[in-house]
């Protein structure tokens, strides 16, 4: 069996810089870009703003607020016979709260997701 062995060249080719398209407003619009991940002032505060609802106790408002009413209402009625044992209410208050982030985070990253196929297609 012979080797052989085939040399590939490679170019790369750089565009000149237009510098004369920078301006304040598009660097502070990349910034901002960059910090909301993408996904607008909104997308970016969500899941705060379902964490700050999940914080009142009793009421599962962060899954109100993410659009899970039967979520909420099964965990409100729940609560109550949970409420006689002090050990597990403040286990499904705490689970509220995560699962009112993680449900949020993913409403915005899906929300992100159509975005990008809906503009390439």
């Amino acid at each position: 069996m012979v080797a052989s062995i085939v040399a590939e060249e490679y170019v790369v080719q750089l565009e000149p810089d237009d510098e004369s398209s920078a301006n304040p407003l598009g660097v502070l619009s990349v910034i901002w870009h960059e910090l909301s991940g993408g996904v607008g002032p909104w997308g970016a505060v969500r899941p705060l703003f379902a964490v700050a609802l999940s914080l009142v106790p009793l009421l599962f408002l962060g899954q109100h607020f993410n659009r899970e009413h039967r979520k909420g209402g099964e965990w409100f009625l729940i609560q109550f016979p949970l409420i006689l044992s002090l050990v597990l209410w403040p286990f499904l208050y705490f689970w509220s709260i995560a699962d009112a982030w993680w449900v949020s985070s993913g409403i915005v990253a899906s929300a992100e997701t159509r975005e990008n196929l809906e503009s390439i297609g």
